[in-house]
């Protein structure tokens, strides 16, 4: 059994529930994935499925056995997905990814942050920086970087200027709202991390 699938993040927006509720949810492209190759417990010390996601000019057409010659023309990326139980096995070839997970199954998605370049603390670390009248100059500096006893030494652990985002992070406990298998999406309650287009890592809760 697969532990978990991979997919593309479309963007976000909103549905009603039964009780006429907005919701807000992610959608999840599950769409156009390869299995490209098999990792074995006596070979390679795992078990594992390799999947392969399909480049755009090639969505649509008959798989070949030809593709996995050449996976990086045909394949924009490959993933390993770990296996529960090694009994169960795939086929190389295309993969459903939508009858793996069912509605209503808890998830935890894997995601890579947005980048946001080199930031100073306030937009950071959610500093307030200083106040903006009577006079102060405070402004959005960190602040003092250490103490009287050891000039110079500055704290570990100290929250400073630096590169923001590009981490990767996890949603855990996520409801699965709705699984359209015609065109193979998946809607996840809530928000999940990384921008419209990014890869995310659905894994059963």
């Amino acid at each position: 059994m697969l532990k978990g699938i991979w997919g593309k993040k479309i963007g976000m927006t909103q549905i009603f529930s039964e009780n006429n509720k907005v919701v807000p949810v992610t959608v999840i492209d599950i769409d156009h994935w390869v299995v490209t190759n098999h990792k074995f417990k006596e070979r390679d010390g795992y078990d594992a499925v390799q999947v392969g996601s399909l480049r755009k000019k090639y969505c649509g057409k008959d798989f070949s056995q030809e593709w996995l010659k050449n996976t990086k023309k045909y394949f924009s990326v490959l993933r390993e997905i770990t296996l529960g139980d090694a009994s169960q096995k795939f086929e190389i070839g295309p993969l459903d990814f939508s009858s793996i997970v069912s509605v209503g199954e808890a998830v935890d998605v894997f995601g890579i942050t947005k980048g946001h370049g080199f930031q100073g603390v306030v937009k950071r670390h959610g500093f307030t920086g200083g106040r903006a009248s009577h006079g102060p100059r405070f402004g959005r500096i960190p602040g003092s970087l250490s103490f009287m006893r050891s000039e110079g030494k500055v704290i570990k652990g100290k929250k400073l200027p630096g590169h923001m985002g590009v981490d990767q992070r996890v949603m855990r406990n996520l409801e699965i709202i709705k699984i359209e298998p015609e065109s193979n999406v998946v809607l996840v309650k809530g928000s999940v991390p990384g921008g419209s287009g990014s890869l995310v890592f659905i894994r059963k809760a």
